[in-house]
């Protein structure tokens, strides 16, 4: 419940979702969420290809530039879309963010030169930052405590599996016989897109973040999320016995704290 006058929240609510067993909720969450990385290593892979393309001509100083724009992008969406996943929600940013990867990935398949290729490139770097921003907070948010950092671990590594993916793609959209030189590496970036579409619509599957929701003084709703989870897993009421929370609710955390908390933590 929350207390409007002083704004402060009491809950049983997210402690459960540290204690309930690994099931098929959390499969659900990794395969929504979790395969972002995967793109991301496909990505980087095919790029570095597209000096094969007689219409784009690339050397390899394009090529690094054109990665480079893409590094770039990465850390611009993090930092925004980290500062908005902070004030409105995992949820919204998490599709906000694989939209912006998705159409920015189709419209690089249709590159004409090398600032073209350079401005969708920025922008899809722009979108897999801000997955790493929203993504990662809400995976550690749902997965429980004693495989949250294994689950993490194997999340990242799949980077390389996309890399390796990548690599052979190249091999065979690259190949004269079978695609010509300028439609290959173009049909590898659009079929990344269709790829992306569908983890889209896995997304939908997946609710709110309960841990956000109760500092935005959500209970009630934090409730029902929870609810559901415990009812899908075939498990008992976990909060009846758990220490009651007491939170002070706000709309987002000032990144003066984030640096003061920073600087504390490293110093």
């Amino acid at each position: 419940m929350r207390d409007k006058e002083s704004g402060r929240v009491e809950t049983r609510v997210p402690v459960p979702l540290d204690r309930l067993p690994f099931g098929a909720f959390h499969l659900r969450v990794i395969a929504a969420l979790g395969i972002t990385w995967m793109p991301d290593g496909l990505e980087v892979t095919l790029a570095g290809a597209l000096v094969a393309s007689p219409l784009l001509r690339f050397s390899d100083w394009d090529v690094g530039l054109a990665s480079s724009f893409y590094l770039s992008g990465a850390v611009a969406g993090a930092l925004a879309f980290g500062w908005a996943t902070d004030r409105f929600g995992r949820k919204k940013l998490f599709f906000h963010t694989l939209g912006l990867y998705t159409t920015a990935t189709a419209a690089t398949a249709f590159s004409f030169d090398l600032f073209s290729f350079c401005l969708f490139r920025f922008l899809t770097g722009a979108g897999i930052g801000g997955e790493y921003s929203a993504i990662n907070s809400t995976i550690q948010e749902f997965m429980p405590t004693r495989l949250r950092d294994r689950i993490d671990l194997a999340l990242k590594g799949s980077f390389w599996i996309g890399g390796a993916l990548g690599a052979s793609a190249s091999i065979l959209v690259l190949d004269p016989a079978r695609f010509a030189p300028d439609v290959g590496w173009r049909l590898a970036f659009f079929i990344g897109a269709l790829l992306s579409l569908l983890i889209l619509a896995l997304r939908t599957l997946i609710p709110e973040s309960p841990r956000w929701l109760v500092i935005h003084g959500a209970a009630k709703e934090v409730e029902k999320i929870v609810g559901g989870i415990e009812k899908e897993l075939d498990v008992g009421k976990e909060g009846r016995n758990l220490p009651l929370l007491r939170l002070k609710a706000r709309n987002h955390t000032p990144l003066a704290e984030v640096a003061k908390t920073m600087f504390v933590t490293y110093r």
